[in-house]
Order: structure tokens, then sequence, then C-alpha cells
């Protein structure tokens, strides 16, 4: 085996839930050209399989299958699905996920109800429904990667939404620690601002106040995951589990009171930072007819 090879999907069947739009999106993308057949998990029918063709047209096996993460028998039937037509499943990426808008002085307790059950409890639903068929399957092993956010490491949200991804972190710690034992890795990503899916419609003063308060000094786009969702769904990382990789360009690292200076320019422009989301925009408009666009 070659060093690349490490890093190779081929003949991995994986299941992307929220894959329909935005970063579950991209991730079933970067997961698809890394070699895995991949399943877009969504209860938006429309822009799941218009997502899953999009895949197929480029050449990559994938497939749409519904689901709701807020009801346990959904998420089961989903598993199952995933099974049926792919074989076996050895990826999960838990991406579904909602932000409702509200200070916590004024959101109402069943609008933090909704955020806890897609985004904690919902998660935990596909975990273990993912985990029950892993340790069915020969050899006995898989790799779940969870969605969480940099809300999890640092107060930018409300309480609903920094409180759940919070959540998200420790759950992943304590699955990764049970389910060690059956060659289950479980591990969680956790994105900056993110220019797609919820962030797709920033102020140009809000991706610019993003630009100045981060080391590397662009607003991060979906594409800047891929490396790490692949790496956590290969062999590469078959001795690391219970992680949270923080993947925000630096902006965590101190509580920035000034817009940092830079030295050159950072890596990725403008433009370059709206690019694969002018994609996704397209993609959204022909499904929704949201004539919403970036402009810079």
């Amino acid at each position: 085996m070659t060093d690349v090879d490490l890093f190779s999907l081929r003949g991995k069947k994986a299941l992307v839930t929220g894959g329909a739009m935005g970063i579950g999106r991209g991730c079933a993308w970067a997961l698809a050209r890394a070699g895995a057949e991949v399943a877009i998990v969504d209860r938006d029918e429309a822009i799941g399989r218009k997502t899953a063709t999009w895949l197929a047209e480029l050449g990559h096996q994938a497939i749409y299958v519904p689901c709701d993460v807020r009801n346990s028998a959904s998420v089961k039937n989903m598993v199952s699905e995933v099974v049926q037509r792919l074989g076996r499943l050895d990826i999960a990426l838990n991406n579904a996920g909602i932000y409702l808008e509200g200070s916590d002085e004024e959101q109402a307790e069943e609008v933090w109800e909704e955020v806890i059950d897609i985004n904690l409890t919902g998660t935990w639903r596909c975990a273990r429904a993912e985990m029950r068929q892993m340790i069915q399957q020969t050899p006995t092993e898989g790799k779940i990667i969870n969605v969480a956010s940099i809300a999890a490491t640092i107060a930018c949200s409300n309480g609903s939404y920094d409180a759940s991804k919070a959540g998200v972190v420790h759950l992943t710690k304590a699955l990764a620690a049970q389910w060690g034992r059956y060659n289950i890795n479980v591990n969680c990503i956790s994105p900056s601002y993110i220019l797609g899916g919820m962030g797709m419609k920033r102020s140009l003063q809000e991706r610019q106040c993003i630009r100045d308060l981060t080391p590397l000094g662009h607003v991060q786009r979906v594409e800047d995951l891929y490396g790490p969702v692949v790496f956590l769904a290969s062999k590469a990382s078959d001795y690391v589990t219970g992680q949270n990789v923080i993947v925000d360009g630096g902006h965590t690292l101190s509580a920035w009171l000034a817009p940092l200076e830079r030295s050159v320019p950072p890596r990725v422009d403008r433009e370059g930072e709206c690019a694969e989301l002018k994609k996704e925009l397209d993609a959204r408009a022909i499904a929704h007819d949201d004539d919403g666009i970036i402009r810079e």
C-alpha cells in the first residue's frame, strides 16, 4: 500500500445526512471523489435527488435516501435502505442540523427543543443506528463523523445552537470511548463561519469581519472541509478516535481585538471564496426558484 492509498475510499459505502446542500453536499462530493459510493440522506427529496443525480453525472456512484432525523423509525429505515441498496455501511457522516434565530431571553422553549432534537439527539439517533449496522458486518469496523461547529468551543451564536454543538462534541467522545471495542472510530469536525448552507447569505460586512479576524485571511468555504473529512473516513485515521477537528483558519486561536495584519495575500481571494458556493446557489435556484446571489 502506498501513502496515497491510505486516503483512498475505493469500495467503501458511505452515507451523509443533511447531504442535499451546503456542508453535506460538499462532504458527499469529497467522499465520492475519494472513491466511496455515497447515499445522500435528506428530508428534502427534491434537492436530495438532484444532488445524487449531480454526483452520478460526474461519474460517481450516488443514491438518494429520505430521512427525518427527528424520528427514530425514519433513521432506522434509512440505514436499512442504504445497506439494501449499497450492500453495507462503512462511513457515516452525520451533518443534519439547523439554526433558529432568536436571543435566549426571547427564544421560545419549543424552538430550543427543536434545535436540540435535530442537532444533538438527531446525531445520537443516527450514530446509534449506524453503529448497530456496522457491528453486524464482517469485518466489524466503521468510521462515524459528526459535524459540530466552532460554536461548541466559543460562544458565537445563541444558547440552543451553541449548546447543541457542544453536546455533539462530547457525545462524540462518549461514543468513541464505548465503540472502540468494535473497531468503530467516532470523530467530529467543527467548521467556522462557512459560505454555504446556513451561512449562504452572509453580508459583505460580516464576511469582511471574518477575514479581518481569521489568521489565514479568508472566509471558510465548504471545500476547506474536504481534506479533514476524507482523512477521518479513511485508513489514515485508523488510530484517531474521539477527536474534534476544528477547521476554522485559526479563528478560535485567540480573542482578537483588532483586525490582523497580513504580510502576503491569503491563499484564497474573494472571488475564490465564492466559486463553489455559486454552483450551490445554481442548484438551489433550479430546485426552489431561489434568486439568492453572492455579490462582492
